[in-house]
């Protein structure tokens, strides 16, 4: 007699564990899909949503309609705070530009919702059917397994990637919703919800909840597949959505940890719009259910009913917070006083750019044209050092050289890190370029500087140059500052036609420095000037001739990522060589245009 009720007791703790475990495992692929999908949708936009959103102005609308739009896109307003973060810590952004970004996201992440809501359309019709994602997604799923495999455009295949992300997540929300179907019962689950109808209780467990994930997105899409045991009633469902709404401040603290003042402003703008959004509403709410009693409140909620609640809470919110963006960003303030000196030039290789591999080469594509316009002005006074000494220009270039050798450090080592994210054939081929170029703009600056100092040498030493070895000296000179000019425009407008001018106008100066080797082996033997000077006069004509080659090997890269065939600048070279057609106008010209 005391066996049988044992013996159903346990049964029933069994299925309850055994629902569990599939709504756990439901939920791994729903997170699974949802990260995976959006991944895709940010590796398909390459650097164009980032882009759109470091170019605001100042129109508080418009900076919503572009938080709404790309939030709905990527399908997270977390990853859009995080870029919020990124942008105001690197100098991008200002901090009055993205409050009302931050407002449009919220209402941006109410798609999702939405979406997912069409798991509970059920019906005999076939209209009806069709639009429920168990009739499509396997399809989907085939048709982006495809698209992954075969494509060889990286665009289509990360729209196969986004159609595999959709498939599970959809798959982890129908798994999730017939886990579900076993909890209806349970006396375990009921006693649990009774504990959330507290709203300061609902509204507590809806913030750790959706901290602990960090999606309001999947959090929502996860109450959305319990409310389909019809046993969670409308008023324990609300506070927990207001909570999730709390909770999705966090990934943008947690990337502002590390972050300068402004980034830490930036977080606290998402901190305080989400508790001050949710603490009004509620206020408001549950005063006016406690005057009407709103009947509504005990009926049990849907997936509709939890997508609708979701949205037309961030839109009240907006509605009520738009007008008082200065004071958000006042308070923000406030709370992080400024700190002097904290720029820093930098501050565009952000960490958080990381994850968005386009738009993080492009800052390192930016700061790169910046360290070659130093290293070009580097040059430039160092050529003029030689004809007009003075200690102030040579410091100045031992100065920029070593802000040079910083670039080098800092783009270095970020270029390494991005290259261990997942990147598409052209953003692997662009961090290469870059990883190359600037190791040879660097040593086009310690050149510079070489020369800078030779030309002390020769200051201190009180050599004189003959006319004609002077006139040699600004022939050649000339040509110098003329392919560092070429290389900068190269580098920063990616101006394929000025890169191909470069190896000509290098073979050029490497004739020029072979010619005035041999006139200075004359003037030596004439005793034009001491024998000391030739060893400085040979050490010039080496320095300048690096200067040449390192910018003839930028080109080669440039023009390697142009045409996408990898070869070295060797192989390079030789194919201009023996190339008659391709090298004989620009050649011709240069030898013109540099004559001895």
């Amino acid at each position: 007699m005391l066996i049988q009720p044992f013996l159903l007791r346990l049964k029933e703790y069994t299925m309850d564990l055994f629902s569990i475990l599939t709504l756990l495992g439901g939920l791994s692929l729903f997170l699974f899909g949802m990260n995976y999908m959006g991944d895709s949708l940010k590796k398909l936009s390459g650097s164009k949503l980032e882009t759109i959103l470091s170019n605001l102005t100042s129109n508080r609308f418009k900076g919503f309609l572009l938080g709404f739009g790309v939030t709905a896109l990527i399908q997270s307003s977390s990853a859009v705070m995080v870029m919020m973060v990124g942008f105001v810590n690197s100098g991008i952004m200002q901090l009055f530009q993205t409050t009302s970004v931050l407002m449009g996201a919220n209402i941006g992440t109410t798609v999702t919702g939405w979406l997912l809501s069409t798991t509970g359309i059920s019906g005999g019709n076939v209209l009806l059917k069709l639009l429920n994602p168990t009739s499509f997604t396997p399809i989907l799923a085939i048709i982006g397994l495809l698209m992954s495999m075969f494509s060889k455009s990286d665009s289509r295949r990360s729209v196969g990637s986004i159609l595999i992300g959709f498939a599970v997540l959809m798959f982890g929300m129908e798994m999730m919703s017939g886990a579900t179907e076993g909890l209806q019962d349970s006396p375990v689950f009921k006693d649990m919800l009774v504990m959330f109808s507290n709203p300061i209780a609902g509204i507590l467990v809806g913030t750790v909840f959706t901290a602990v994930i960090q999606s309001s997105s999947a959090s929502v899409g996860i109450l959305q597949a319990l409310s389909l045991t019809n046993a969670i009633p409308i008023s324990t469902a609300l506070p927990i959505i207001l909570g999730m709404n709390i909770g999705a401040a966090l990934p943008p603290v947690i990337s502002a940890i590390n972050g300068n003042t402004n980034a830490k402003r930036v977080a606290a703008s998402c901190v305080y719009i989400k508790i001050i959004g949710v603490v009004v509403i509620s206020v408001i709410f549950y005063a006016l259910n406690a005057v009407f009693e709103f009947e509504f409140m005990s009926v049990n909620s849907s997936v509709f009913s939890i997508a609708f609640i979701h949205t037309v809470f961030n839109i009240l919110s907006t509605v009520v917070l738009m007008p008082f963006c200065r004071g958000i960003e006042k308070l923000s303030e406030l709370t992080f006083k400024s700190k002097p000196h904290e720029l820093d030039v930098f501050g565009s290789l952000d960490d958080r750019f990381l994850s968005y591999p386009a738009f993080a080469a492009g800052q390192a594509r930016d700061l790169t044209e910046e360290m070659a316009e130093l290293t070009s002005n580097s040059v430039n006074l160092a050529m003029k050092l030689l004809t007009g000494y003075n200690d102030e220009t040579r410091h100045q270039i031992e100065n920029q050289e070593k802000t040079i050798d910083t670039y080098e450090d800092r783009l270095s080592a970020y270029l390494v890190a991005l290259s261990g994210q997942q990147l598409t054939a052209a953003e692997s081929t662009e961090v290469t370029t870059l990883i190359h170029i600037i190791g040879d703009v660097e040593r086009v600056s310690d050149n510079a500087k070489n020369l800078a100092e030779t030309a002390k040498e020769i200051y201190s030493n009180g050599i004189i140059l003959p006319a004609s070895a002077e006139n040699e000296m600004n022939v050649v000179t000339d040509a110098i500052n003329d392919i560092v000019s070429l290389t900068v425009a190269a580098i920063g407008d990616r101006d394929y036609s000025a890169a191909a001018k470069i190896e000509p106008l290098n073979q050029v100066i490497a004739e020029i420095c072979h010619e005035m080797k041999k006139n200075h082996i004359t003037r030596v033997q004439n005793s034009e000037y001491s024998t000391e000077f030739g060893f400085v006069f040979s050490n010039l004509l080496n320095y300048f001739g690096r200067i040449a080659d390192h910018c003839s090997n930028i080109s080669v890269y440039l023009l390697q990522q142009e045409n996408g065939k990898p070869f070295s600048p060797h192989e390079y070279k030789s194919r201009i060589s023996d190339s008659a057609d391709y090298v004989q106008n620009f050649y011709d010209a240069y030898r013109e245009k540099y004559a001895l």
